[in-house]
C-alpha cells in the first residue's frame, strides 16, 4: 500500500487533533472559567487598561510591553484561520457552527489566561532583560521538585512539536498560499514565462524567497524587534480586516437579525438540516465539533504557543499578564471570526454547495454525490485560460 504526504498528515492529524482532545480542551475551559469564578469576563476591562500601559513600569523584568506581546501572539493566530477555516467550519457545521465558535471562544480565553499565568510564575529571570517562558519551563520546574529529568524530557518533545506546528501550520501554509494566489491571479514580471514541465514554478520560489527574507529580517532582531514590528502591524491589519468586514455587513444589515436566529437555531439543534442543505454536515453534532475545532485552531487557545510570547513582556504580576492574554481570543474568535462568519452567512456565500476558496490548483467547490467527492475550481478569474477550465475530480 502507498501512502501519500497527505496520508502521513491525515493520520497525524487524527491522532493528536482527536474528538477526545477537543473534549478535553473543552472541558478544561469550563473547569477553569468556573475555578475563577469567570475570572476572564470579570477582568475583561482591567486587561484592556493593562494593555493600555496604565500599569507599567520601568524596572519590571521583561523585554516588550504588554501590548506587544498581545500582538505577537495575536500574530500568529489572526490569519487564514480567520477567514478559510470559519469559511470550512460553516461549510462543514452549517451557521450552527459559529455558536460553538463562541463558546469555545470564551471558555478559551480562562484557557489562555490560565496556561499565561502557569508559565509567568516559572519563566527563567536569570536576565531580567531578556526573560525565557512557556510550557516547557513549567512542565520542567514542576518535576524538578521531584528529582529526575523527565521534566526536561518533555519540556523538550514540546519544544520539537511546537516549532514543527509553527514552521508547518504558522508559516509553510500561510506563505504557500500568498504565492498561490499571487501566481494564479497575477503575472510576475519576468518570471510568468519560466515555469517549466517540472512543476517548478519560479514565481512561486521568488515569492517564497522574498517572503522568508522579511520574516528572517524581523525574527533576527530577536523578541524586541518581533514585538515591535507586531505591535504595529497586527492592529492595522486586523483593523483594516474590520473596517471592511463591517462596510459589507452594513450592505447587508437587513440579513443580521436572521443570521443570528440561524446561528443560535442550528447551534443549539432546533434547525432543520433537511432545509438547509448547504453544508455537509447539517446536523447538531456537526456544528458543535467543526465550531469546537476551528475555533480552537484559530485562537490555539490551549496549545501553549501564546506563554512563549507572553514570557518576554515586563511584568511583575503573573496573573496580570494572565488576563491580558485572554483578550486574544476575544479579539480573534469573538471579534475577527464572528465579523468573518456574519459575511459569509450575510451574503449567502455559504449556500453553494459547500462551496470554499483555495489557491491555484487546489478545489475550492466541495460535493458530495452519493459515496464520491467531487472537486472543481472556483469560477474567479484565472490569467489564462488553461487554469479557467483546469477540473479536479475525486
Amino acid at each position: 500500500m502507498e501512502f501519500t504526504t497527505n496520508d502521513v498528515i491525515n493520520t497525524i492529524n487524527g491522532i493528536f487533533f482527536h474528538d477526545f482532545v477537543v473534549y478535553a480542551l473543552l472541558l478544561t475551559g469550563v473547569i477553569f472559567t468556573l475555578c475563577t469564578g469567570f475570572g476572564q469576563y470579570r477582568a475583561l476591562t482591567h486587561g484592556v487598561e493593562v494593555t493600555r500601559g496604565k500599569y507599567d513600569k520601568k524596572d519590571d523584568p521583561g523585554a516588550i510591553s504588554h501590548f506587544q506581546a498581545l500582538s505577537a501572539a495575536l500574530s500568529a493566530t489572526i490569519g487564514l484561520g480567520n477567514i478559510a477555516g470559519v469559511a470550512l467550519a460553516i461549510a462543514l457545521g452549517g451557521p450552527g457552527a459559529v455558536f460553538w465558535m463562541w463558546v469555545i471562544g470564551l471558555l478559551g480565553m480562562a484557557l489562555k489566561m490560565t496556561e499565561v499565568t502557569q508559565s509567568m510564575l516559572s519563566r527563567d529571570l536569570s536576565d531580567p532583560d531578556n526573560p525565557h517562558g512557556g510550557p516547557m519551563y513549567v512542565v520542567d520546574s514542576l518535576f524538578k521538585k521531584a528529582g529526575g529529568r523527565f521534566g526536561a524530557t518533555i519540556g523538550g518533545i514540546f519544544c520539537i512539536t511546537l516549532i514543527l506546528s509553527a514552521i508547518t501550520g504558522g508559516n509553510m501554509f500561510q506563505a504557500w498560499n500568498v504565492a498561490a494566489v499571487t501566481t494564479q491571479y497575477f503575472d510576475v514580471p519576468g518570471l510568468s514565462e519560466m515555469e517549466n514541465n517540472n512543476g517548478f514554478n519560479p514565481e512561486t520560489f521568488a515569492i517564497g524567497i522574498a517572503l522568508a527574507i522579511i520574516v528572517g529580517i524581523v525574527i533576527i532582531g530577536g523578541i524586541k524587534r518581533i514585538g515591535s514590528v507586531a505591535g504595529k502591524l497586527v492592529p492595522f491589519m486586523c483593523g483594516l480586516y474590520l473596517i471592511a468586514g463591517i462596510i459589507v455587513l452594513l450592505m447587508n444589515i437587513t440579513a443580521i437579525p436572521e443570521i443570528i436566529m440561524d446561528i443560535f437555531k442550528y447551534g443549539l439543534g432546533f434547525g432543520d438540516a433537511s432545509a438547509g442543505g448547504a453544508f455537509i454536515g447539517g446536523t447538531f453534532g456537526y456544528a458543535m465539533m467543526w465550531g469546537i475545532k476551528r475555533a480552537l485552531f484559530s485562537s490555539e487557545a490551549g496549545q501553549g504557543s501564546a506563554p512563549v510570547a507572553h514570557a518576554a513582556a515586563k511584568c511583575e504580576e503573573p496573573v496580570r499578564e494572565g488576563i491580558v492574554a485572554g483578550l486574544g481570543p476575544f479579539v480573534d474568535t469573538l471579534i475577527v471570526c464572528t465579523v468573518t462568519a456574519l459575511i459569509i452567512l450575510a451574503t449567502g456565500a455559504w449556500n453553494r454547495s459547500a462551496e470554499t476558496t483555495f489557491a491555484d490548483d487546489a478545489p475550492v467547490s466541495l460535493t458530495l454525490d452519493g459515496a464520491a467527492w467531487t472537486l472543481s475550481t472556483p469560477a474567479l478569474p484565472h490569467k489564462n485560460e488553461e487554469a479557467k477550465n483546469t477540473n479536479l475530480v475525486g
